[in-house]
């Protein structure tokens, strides 16, 4: 993140040359007490990087796109994400290796019905498609089926236009593979959880998320989008079982196979 040394010493320096004049003059006032920051760890906020990321991400939410991005994430190969924004608002987010400790392929779609977890076969989990309702539309999907890929496509956009939202933001070096401009994002209060992810975030001019280097790894666009649909489609019926969960299942019982009783060897 970008540091501002001069936003720094100049109110010393300002504040050490009113002391020297006070002492001139025989004024025994004390020196001012320091301001508390509101968080030691949180970079000092930019307000042209926080009108611009607001900017950004109005752009964002009116954008419609169809778009591969790779991510990257510790333990996993790089995987290939599908998302869609289509014309008449729905979206989908293609996540391989999404649920059950990487073994399982999930889509997480909104639709006017609500948001839906759906399992995608894939070559090591030929399952059937299909979908399960896991939370009203325009809500979170339960912390216990959530992947969070989606999120930094549509979820967290109105964090970043709330100008009321805890956040400090500075202007970031470009991401690798990003365009546009990029962003770093704190939380400026250590007494609150980060209603986004604490990161780097890079748009493009329309508002297309280009990058973004977040707490479950980078996601980086692979290419030139694709006009949005009309609508998006569910992979599969929607039923109702229960979603797949983030943990690896746990391994299938060990069946101890019966011993036959030996046979006595008949003597010579």
């Amino acid at each position: 993140m970008r540091s501002r040394p001069a936003m720094r010493v100049l109110p010393a320096l300002a504040a050490a040359l009113l002391t020297a004049g006070l002492a001139a003059c025989g004024d025994s006032a004390p020196p001012p007490e320091p301001t508390p920051s509101a968080s030691s760890s949180a970079p000092p906020p930019d307000q042209d990087a926080r009108v611009a990321l607001a900017a950004r991400a109005a752009l964002a939410e009116d954008h419609r796109f169809s778009a591969v991005y790779t991510l990257q994430a510790d333990g996993f190969a790089p995987r290939t994400v599908l998302a869609t924004v289509a014309v008449d608002g729905t979206w989908r987010v293609d996540i391989p290796a999404g649920a059950l400790g990487g073994t399982a392929d999930v889509s997480i779609a909104q639709l006017p019905a609500g948001v839906f977890q759906c399992a995608v076969p894939s070559p090591a989990n030929p399952v059937s498609p299909s979908c399960v309702r896991v939370a009203d539309a325009g809500k979170k999907v339960p912390r216990e089926y959530d992947p969070r890929v989606q999120r930094v496509f549509r979820q967290w956009l109105p964090v970043f236009t709330d100008r009321q939202s805890p956040l400090s933001v500075t202007a970031a070096q470009p991401l690798e593979g990003s365009s546009g401009s990029c962003y770093a994002v704190d939380t400026i209060s250590a007494s609150l959880s980060a209603p986004v992810d604490v990161g780097i975030y890079c748009y493009a001019d329309d508002g297309l998320l280009t990058a973004a280097r977040v707490k479950f790894g980078t996601l980086t666009l692979a290419g030139a989008p694709a006009a949005a649909p009309p609508t998006i489609d569910l992979p599969g019926p929607v039923t109702g079982g229960e979603p797949m969960g983030l943990d690896a299942p746990p391994p299938p019982p060990v069946t101890e196979q019966p011993v036959a009783p030996s046979q006595p060897v008949p003597s010579a």
